[in-house]
Formats: C-alpha cells, structure tokens, sequence
C-alpha cells in the first residue's frame, strides 16, 4: 500500500506548482476589474510556503485558481509541469469553513474515505489510508462518530485527514485555522507542521495572520497593490524543528514578523 511516509531525499529544486504572469478578473473584459495582475511564484517540492497580504488582495482568490477552481484570465499556471484547467489529480485543499467542507450526514471515516472513492483503489486500501490519517491528526477512535459529534478543532483536523489520505503532491490551505480558539489554533499549527515533517508534504497556506506566517513557512509570500501582485518573497530562516513559546522569543522571529509587517502595512 502507498503509505504516508516521509522521503529520506526530496528534491526539494523540483517545482510543484509555478505561476507566470498570473491575472484574474471578474470583469466581462480580461482586463476588466483585475483582482490579480502579473503573478508570480513558484513552489518546490517539500516547501511550506505562507501567503499573506492586506484584506482585499486577492489571497482566496489567487488559491481558488491555483487549486483548478477558479480559470485564471492570464499568464501561465502548472501543476507538476501541465497547465491547469481545472482541479488537478495530485492536490489537496482545506478550506476555512470545516463546517461546509465535512458531510455531516457521513461518519468522521467516511468523510476521510469519500474523494478517494474515483482514485481506481480498492476499498480495504481505501478504508486502510482513511485509518493512517485519522490516527496521524489523533482522531484514532473517532472514526464511527458524526461530525457534528467533534469540537471545531477536531472538526477541522478531520478535514486535513481528508486531505492527508488523498496523498497530495501539493497542499493548499485556505486560512485553516481562522475559525477555532487559540488554544485549538496552536494546536493545529503545531499539528501540520509536525505532518509536513513526517510526511515531506508540501504545503501552500493562506493566512491574515503574520505570526503564523512566519512561524509555520519556509518562505512567507507577500501580496500587494490593486490589482495585487508578489510584493515580495521573505525567506524564513528559523531552524526547524519549531516551538510556539521558544521560536517566538528569538530575534530573527521578530525581525521577520517586523519585516513582513512592515510590506504589509506598506511602510
């Protein structure tokens, strides 16, 4: 079976995702009320990379057409080297709202196991991959149990099973913790971080938040201006592993949370 497992040499120079003069509007016009304009980035494999930018930059947005959802009006946008059209194979999204993302009339299992179901897999392996995944968020136990039955966090933890179990070769997260305690959102910070190690996932997350930025990613990406574009790309040199309490109080976490602040906030 395909196990989630960690890879001893990821090479982390191959580019997962890539976007080139990225634009998208909403007008009738492709130049017509432009969100987006002239875009880019590129993800490399084994990456935890942060996107953050003022409220109205386009953030959502600019996931919803690299995960296939939303079509771009320009540029050029891949995926694992093809164009994406639509919701590639290989990649995962959590979204924000656990709430509308989980069946609420499905088993916590069944909703890990339901977007496996067109993979061409057998069911043991499915039912096999949805279990790993549960047990790797701590949800072992919890699996015959409605989501409406779960805390917020857990809730949403199910949701990155979900994802998890997919196998992606890219993650996207759509402010995934926005909507829990921060006490649950530590939590979970530390969760994902901890599966990106384990697992070599890359991880793409959207966030308002700059602490978090800084704290989970590799590089934190920084949106800017109407329509919006990269204003600049931060590289995160925290060592890894990360600690909530001791990361936060070293100097080089305040001068990029400063810095990042700083592009922001436009000073």
């Amino acid at each position: 079976m395909d196990r989630i497992t960690a890879t001893d040499s990821v090479d982390t120079t191959q580019e997962v995702l890539s976007a080139v003069g990225l634009s998208k509007g909403f007008g009738v016009t492709p130049t017509n009320n432009l969100i987006i304009d002239g875009l880019d980035l590129t993800i490399r494999r084994g990456e935890f990379v942060c996107v953050v930018g003022p409220s109205g930059t386009g953030k959502t947005t600019l996931l919803r057409c690299l995960s296939g959802l939303e079509p771009i009006t320009g540029g050029d946008l891949r995926f694992d080297g093809a164009p994406i059209i639509g919701p590639p194979r290989h990649l995962g999204m959590v979204f924000q709202d656990y709430t509308r993302s989980l069946m609420p009339w499905k088993s916590v299992l069944q909703n890990v196991i339901f977007p496996l179901k067109d993979k061409g897999i057998s069911k043991t392996e499915m039912r096999e991959r949805a279990m790993e995944s549960l047990a790797a968020v701590g949800l072992a136990g919890h699996e015959s149990k409605a989501p409406w039955q779960l805390s917020g966090g857990m809730q949403q933890r199910v949701a990155i099973a979900r994802a998890l179990a997919y196998r992606p070769h890219l993650l996207l997260m759509d402010e995934p913790f926005a909507s829990v305690d921060a006490q649950t959102r530590t939590e979970l910070e530390d969760l994902v971080l901890d599966l990106h190690t384990r697992f070599g996932t890359t991880v793409l997350l959207v966030t308002h938040d700059v602490d978090e930025a800084v704290y989970l990613g590799d590089r934190v990406i920084v949106l800017g201006g109407k329509p919006s574009s990269v204003r600049e790309v931060v590289p995160i040199g925290l060592a890894r592993p990360r600690d909530q309490v001791e990361t936060k109080t070293i100097p080089e976490f305040a001068e990029s949370r400063a810095h990042v602040l700083k592009l922001i906030m436009n000073r």
